[in-house]
């Protein structure tokens, strides 16, 4: 018998939202990577077989998902949870403890483990997902990566058969996502049962035995890049530079930016990578002033006028309908902007939709909008703008980010996606110590010397093109 059997499943959210019907098995021990579109479903399957769905979400589910032979509909939840482990999306979302250790002895506890036992586990989890030093960390104040691989520790200390994954690389840095591969592929060979639902599919092809299941039949879609700076030189849009100087921020007790500084062009598009903990969502917070800091941060010696999209879209949705999200406190909207993003977002046929029911992806699209629709006068800012995002999507982001940069402003997004990044005009490598290097694009990822500066690398399915910033 499969250890995962699901059966003309169907899902509709009380808000009419829908997904199925879809059938598929899992054996033990099979390592099974589902892809498909923004918005197709992943997520919601992902509920289903962990159980969440139909205990927590309470809307119209037919069919049916057993969990070795036992159904999920009849099964308790707490019962569900010591088959099947379930990483959310948003990690956020998951966090109990008061503190990285806490968050993950608390699975342990409830799993009726010794002390020792539980130290034992503790320790090894701590020290396979690089959080020993951050032990005594308040979870929330953690990066999105560092979310991300306490979530993934908490769940896996607890050893169960099952892993359910819902895009457990999104937040990662290259280091970790290939560390993290590897162990999901070794958990897999000695028998516990994995499925991950996944965009960033280059970690996971390379992987012996993993099995693809395609929930829709989206069309592959090659990157590209246009070059926002060749269609906005300096000296025809006016330079309006972002000046960054010697600024510091602490978190508590512990420092996140020291004396760091930094020039970004206008007219064009800048990637900020670096690994999980280096400060680039603290950077963002702090241009914006969302983040108290040290130092100075100017645009033609003012404070600067940046719209931000966070990387958790949660923070910034609030309203009852995606039409009344976007046009909220907004005068005088204009309207053709407003049709312009709904088209180009892929949110037209959710205007009526409450927000909180979009996927992922989609409510980073629909934070986009709220920031586009307000016209920032200097620029935008994103937060790991690829969260959620597939192909076509992650391509079209890109060619939005290339038009606002042809007008003259800034645009600064924050990625661990080196794709994403290649199709930037310039990027910029955070390290330990800050700014390890920012130049264009080509030099960065030509200079392998960089990289490992900061602790990282340029996988091989970057392509040469990639690395020599070659349009298609």
């Amino acid at each position: 018998m499969a250890v995962i059997q699901v059966n003309d499943l169907t899902y509709a959210y009380p808000q009419g939202r829908s997904v199925g019907p879809c059938s598929f098995t899992v054996e033990k021990g099979e390592f099974l990577h589902v892809t498909g579109s923004s918005g197709c479903g992943k997520s919601t399957i992902a509920r289903c077989i962990s159980g969440l769905i139909p205990h927590i979400y309470h809307g119209k589910m037919t069919g049916e998902v057993l969990i070795n032979g036992r159904s999920t509909l009849s099964t308790r939840m707490w019962e569900l949870s010591e088959l099947a482990g379930f990483v959310f999306q948003n990690p956020s979302m998951q966090m109990l403890g008061n503190t990285v250790e806490e968050e993950i002895i608390i699975g342990l506890e409830n799993l009726g483990l010794d002390r020792a036992e539980i130290s034992g586990r503790l320790e090894e989890s701590l020290g396979r997902f690089g959080l020993d030093s951050l032990r005594g960390r308040d979870p929330q104040t953690l990066s999105g990566g560092e979310q991300q691989k306490l979530a993934l520790a908490a769940i896996t200390s607890r050893r169960p058969p099952v892993l359910v994954l819902d895009e457990p690389l999104s937040m990662l840095d290259v280091s970790a996502a290939t560390e993290l591969t590897r162990y999901l592929s070794l958990l897999s060979r000695s028998g516990t049962t994995v499925i991950a639902f996944e965009h960033r599919a280059d970690y996971l092809s390379s992987l012996p035995g993993v099995r693809v299941m395609a929930l829709d039949s989206a069309a592959s879609v090659k990157f590209s890049r246009r070059r926002a700076s060749a269609s906005c030189p300096d000296c025809k849009c006016g330079a309006k530079p972002l000046v960054i100087s010697n600024i510091c921020v602490n978190a508590g007790k512990t420092r996140i930016l020291e004396n760091m500084s930094l020039t970004v062009q206008s007219g064009s598009v800048t990637a900020i990578v670096g690994r999980n903990g280096t400060g680039k969502t603290t950077l963002l917070r702090a241009i914006t002033g969302l983040q108290p800091f040290e130092g100075s941060v100017t645009v033609n010696g003012k404070k600067p006028d940046f719209g931000l999209v966070c990387q958790n879209a949660d923070l910034q949705i609030f309203n009852a309908a995606v039409r009344s999200e976007i046009l909220y406190r907004v005068n005088n909207p204009d309207m053709k902007l407003y049709a312009r993003l709904l088209e180009i977002l892929g949110l037209g046929r959710y205007e009526n939709t409450p927000p909180l029911i979009l996927s992922e992806g989609e409510k980073k699209r629909l934070a986009l909008a709220t920031v586009l629709i307000r016209k920032p006068e200097h620029g935008v800012l994103l937060d790991e703008p690829s969260l959620g995002q597939d192909a076509a999507h992650k391509h079209t982001l890109m060619e939005l980010c290339a038009e606002i940069a042809s007008t003259g402003k800034t645009v600064i997004l924050t990625t661990h996606d080196l794709h994403l990044a290649s199709m930037a005009d310039r990027i910029v490598v955070l390290g330990p110590d800050g700014v390890t290097a920012s130049g264009r694009t080509e030099d960065i990822l030509a200079d392998d010397s960089i990289w490992a500066r900061a602790g990282m690398f340029v996988p091989g399915w970057i392509t040469e093109d990639e690395r020599k910033g070659i349009t298609a």
